[in-house]
């Protein structure tokens, strides 16, 4: 069932709503230090390194792999 056009409000007043909500929402939201800023920053680098070098170790096997059984 259609909405009739009067009873929505204008999209002023949607969007004016949108951003003191979103304003109220990022108000409460708990935003780490710089200490806890660092341990997750060097956690994702650590661990991007460890999965980088397990799929270097893993292509390159599949690799030497393939060589052996195309020659």
């Amino acid at each position: 069932m259609a909405v009739a056009k009067g009873e929505k409000p204008n999209l002023f007043t949607r969007l004016k709503r949108t951003f003191r909500n979103t304003i109220q929402e990022m108000k409460r939201v708990h935003w780490p230090g710089k200490r806890d800023l660092a341990v997750y920053t060097a956690v994702v680098i650590g661990v991007s390194l460890v999965v980088a070098l397990f799929i270097y170790i893993l292509d390159s096997g599949v690799g030497a792999l393939m060589n052996l059984i195309l020659r």
